[in-house]
């Protein structure tokens, strides 16, 4: 298609790039040097040195990166516009910062990406929560729950089993694809609505946190393999750690939820949020560095004076998606927005059961980034 190389570049602290080895999360000396701004002066460095390396220093250069990736894409193009000609972002949420857009979006969105297939289901999982904590109050609450949860181990907090809960609603949500996918678990095409269909076929006598508990046992468990949960100590498979340095560092969403949505309403502290992070790692987070570093505010005439060349696509159905560009600024810096996508689901291998509008998500991609390069091979000729 493009005929050209295919890099991915390890961001520094994940994956096996651990500048300190097994000390990299020793302390906040080592782990200090975990940021966006020196992950992207990493990739600078070595775009040109692997150009140079293969004499190949006139060939463009086009990013893609998805969801925290995506981010990094389209801030990668603004601050190095002589390194890469172009950027796709998907599921890019550059706007979660700073209360440029509503603490609330997130978890409105995956309320309503449930909400939208079964009020039912939403109204089920809304209400498991009061009968969580009901339970957990309970003289021999926590044995129960353990029972019920299937852990391998007894809990020792209502807050294991309501993370667990949380996340499984929310991971599904996100990667609600139209096809059956292994990304965060493996799960079937649409899992909301193979959750709903959970939910909605368990007889009237079930409790909501029964009903709740077997919709998430769709997430942890859809090819049948766990006959215990790691409900309190799970390892952490998708590699959180970092985020976490970053999340109490730079990278400050502000999320919050509303009464409207299916999970429990609290609003976001930033002291108490502040105290947490000088406590576990010893630093004050920034709120504000983000938009000062790479901007976000009015960003759409921000981008329209300086930026150019950036694709951001975003899938209605991803949460995410709230905080993303999802009106075209420019000629040259629109948004692709599908109703019924997920969290970068343009970026998922193509099979025979993808839509048609996902099919020409991509087809519309393909053509933009062709023009780019068409454009930058003409200039050089010029």
């Amino acid at each position: 298609m493009f005929r050209a190389l295919l890099v991915f570049i390890e961001h520094r602290f994940y994956g096996e790039s651990m500048p300190f080895g097994k000390d990299s999360y020793n302390s906040a000396e080592t782990v200090g040097y975990l940021d966006s701004q020196q992950a992207l002066a990493d990739y600078a460095v070595l775009i040109r040195s692997l150009k140079q390396n293969l004499s190949s220093e006139a060939s463009p250069v086009v990013l893609f990166g998805g969801s925290y990736g995506g981010m990094l894409a389209a801030w990668f193009r603004l601050k190095y516009p002589h390194i890469a000609i172009g950027a796709l972002a998907s599921s890019a949420p550059i706007l979660y910062f700073d209360d440029i857009t509503p603490q609330t979006g997130f978890y409105d969105g995956v309320s309503q990406d449930f909400k939208s297939v079964s009020l039912n289901c939403f109204q089920v999982i809304k209400g498991s929560w009061a009968e969580l904590e009901a339970l957990s109050s309970q003289r021999q609450g926590l044995a129960e729950l353990s029972k019920n949860f299937k852990s391998c181990k007894g809990l020792h907090s209502v807050d294991a089993a309501q993370d667990w809960l949380w996340a499984a609603f929310v991971y599904t949500a996100m990667v609600n694809y139209p096809t059956e996918a292994n990304f965060m678990m493996h799960l079937p095409a649409y899992p909301v609505k193979e959750m709903c269909k959970i939910i909605d076929a368990l007889p009237p006598g079930e409790t909501k946190l029964s009903k709740a508990f077997a919709a998430a046992s769709l997430y942890y468990n859809y090819s049948q393999t766990e006959n215990c949960f790691n409900i309190e100590h799970g390892s952490d498979s998708h590699g959180l750690h970092g985020w976490d340095w970053q999340a109490c560092t730079e990278m400050v969403m502000p999320l919050s939820c509303s009464n409207e949505s299916m999970f429990t309403p609290y609003s976001f502290n930033y002291n108490a949020f502040a105290e947490q992070c000088r406590q576990k790692y010893g630093v004050t987070p920034r709120p504000h560095w983000i938009t000062t570093e790479f901007g976000g505010k009015r960003i759409e005439l921000m981008l329209k004076r300086f930026g150019s060349n950036i694709i951001f696509s975003n899938g209605m159905q991803d949460p995410w998606s709230r905080g993303g560009v999802l009106k075209n600024i420019s000629a040259s810096i629109v948004a692709l927005v599908t109703e019924e996508g997920a969290h970068h689901v343009d970026f998922r291998s193509a099979t025979e059961d993808d839509p048609d509008w996902l099919v020409q998500q991509r087809r519309q991609e393909v053509d933009i980034i062709h023009s780019w390069i068409d454009e930058y091979y003409a200039d050089l000729r010029s």
